[in-house]
């Protein structure tokens, strides 16, 4: 992994809530099938819009409180946040033209 960061529950706040440009959070888990299959685009995603964006991954099962806090019960879920507020959530894997028209007006 080059462009995206592993964030947990200690490093959330700073990471995300307190980032100047819009972070997507991956919520994802190892055994998850369709995490893994999202993961390459996210990471296409990352070094492409890197001056607008940041991309990072917390992992569900080994930072559950952060998950529990913002009622994420499938993955991969997709959170938006922009000026520590979730301005969108995107539910299961999708392909990569898909998901840049769900950040339309965020990146």
């Amino acid at each position: 992994m080059g462009a995206i960061k592993n964030v947990t529950d200690a490093s959330f706040d700073a990471d995300v809530l307190k980032s100047d440009k819009p972070v997507i959070v991956d919520f994802w888990a190892e055994w998850c099938g369709p995490c893994r299959q999202v993961a390459p685009i996210l990471e296409e995603i990352a070094n492409e819009q890197a001056d607008k964006l940041t991309i990072v991954k917390l992992n569900v099962d080994e930072n559950p409180s952060t998950a529990g806090n913002y009622g994420v019960l499938q993955i991969p879920t997709l959170n938006v946040y922009k000026n520590g507020e979730v301005v969108k959530q995107i539910i299961g894997a999708k392909p990569k033209a898909m998901l840049l028209r769900e950040l339309e007006g965020i990146i």
